[in-house]
């Protein structure tokens, strides 16, 4: 054994070299590989028979297949230039977006904690039900409805008061594990017996998908709501300076929501266990697909409050107000709220295009103070979570609450949820 190995390998004699330095190549990118999955296992980000885990399961598989093959050296450096290519192309799409040059980890393979999502015509995504998409790691669980949740029963819904959550990702609460979601902590603040509060909350989503949502989808099993809670800000403030801002976010925000979600067909988790195969999908989208990905945005060169984000912004309210008064709907909404502590340096954050890390505070302040004014004009309900409610470490990045957060943030909501989306269900 000992004799085939040293053969294998090119150190018998006589030596063959070229065995040597192929298995050498192996070892290194192995090393590399090993050093990166073992990094993703202590932050608890690989987990198995996940896309992440079969495209490590790839990469080793690869490895293997060029050790295996060393006697033949031209498919053996064949295997070996894939192997690189398909770690180049993976670890260095991760790499720009630790660094904050990309919005979304292009070609790395994720966990997916998150719901699967598919095209829709009108929203341009949504989520997948758990039970279609097959997922093997239930974080999020998304309902029949397409929303985060259990399954209701539409004559229990009939006989509590519903309250409706729409918002982003932080109303989705991809942090946090069923059961400590803050919708879920609303509840029971609340009462159960007496509400039944709806996550409608989708990665994300701005106030122009809410007025989609406000229209058309916010009956939930066909009841519905007796009040709806936005919590808003920060998915808007991406369309901050924009350049020639669509009224509706189409020409930028929406369509590129598309690829951030991976919502194509011939895109997402299968072909993300090789980043080759996804990008060669990726230059058959650009190439055949009639939605188009977003062309390249510019910035108009402003800093600060931006008027023609507000101009919309403060539209948006006021539609969404205007429907749900017209169906006896209370409307609360909710300023968003950020973890200061992690916003200190002039970095672009990848979500935010046109904004530095540290201008945040000051834009979602401005934002909210919008929202607090428009509230208040239209006679709703305007929810002033303290800066100081919330510590650092209740947040998991720069905007989603970790377990303690979510707690935290429906301990602050619920008086004032409960005052004004009382027990008494509205005529259905």
């Amino acid at each position: 054994m000992k004799s085939f190995l040293l053969d294998q390998i090119g150190l018998s004699h006589p030596r063959r070299f070229e065995r040597t330095i192929a298995f050498l190549v192996a070892c290194t990118l192995a090393l590399v590989v090993g050093a990166v999955a073992l990094r993703l296992i202590v932050k608890d980000e690989f987990h198995f028979n996940s896309p992440r885990f079969w495209y490590f399961s790839y990469l080793a598989g690869l490895l293997l297949l060029a050790v295996a093959c060393a006697r033949l050296p031209r498919l053996t450096m064949v295997l070996l230039s894939l192997a690189a290519l398909e770690i180049g192309l993976g670890f260095g799409t991760a790499l720009l977006y630790k660094l904050r040059l990309s919005s979304s980890e292009t070609l790395f393979a994720r966990d997916y904690v998150r719901p699967h999502y598919d095209w829709h015509p009108l929203l341009q995504v949504r989520q997948v039900p758990t039970a279609v998409a097959r997922s093997t790691r239930e974080v999020a669980h998304v309902n029949s409805e397409r929303r985060r949740g259990r399954e209701r029963d539409p004559q229990e819904l009939k006989s509590k008061s519903v309250v409706a959550l729409i918002g982003g990702s932080t109303t989705l609460d991809i942090l946090s594990r069923e059961g400590e979601t803050w919708a879920e902590h609303l509840e029971r603040l609340l009462g159960a017996d007496r509400f039944a509060v709806i996550n409608h909350g989708v990665s994300g989503y701005t106030t122009s998908e809410h007025v989609i949502q406000t229209a058309f989808y916010q009956d939930s099993f066909g009841v519905p709501a007796n009040c709806a809670v936005y919590y808003i800000g920060w998915n808007d403030l991406r369309n901050a300076h924009v350049r020639d801002l669509d009224p509706a976010y189409a020409t930028n925000h929406l369509v590129g929501q598309i690829d951030a979600l991976d919502a194509r067909r011939i895109n997402g988790p299968a072909l993300s266990v090789s980043p080759t195969l996804s990008f060669l999908a990726k230059l058959a989208i650009l190439a055949f697909d009639t939605v188009r990905p977003p062309a390249p945005i510019h910035s108009d060169g402003g800093k600060g409050p931006d008027p023609a984000l507000e101009k919309i912004y403060a539209r948006n309210i006021a539609t969404i107000s205007a429907i749900n008064r017209g169906r006896g709907i209370r409307t609360i909404w909710i300023g968003q709220v950020m973890n200061k502590a992690s916003l200190k340096d002039d970095q672009m954050e990848g979500w935010l295009p046109f904004v530095r890390d540290s201008e945040i505070p000051t834009m979602i302040a401005w934002l909210n103070g919008i929202l607090k004014r428009e509230a208040e004009r239209l006679g709703d309900t305007y929810i002033d979570v303290p800066a100081d409610a919330l510590a650092p470490e209740d947040f998991g990045d720069v905007g989603h609450f970790r377990p303690s957060g979510s707690r935290k943030f429906a301990e602050q909501i619920a008086p004032t949820v409960g005052r004004a989306c009382d027990s008494t269900p509205a005529p259905r």
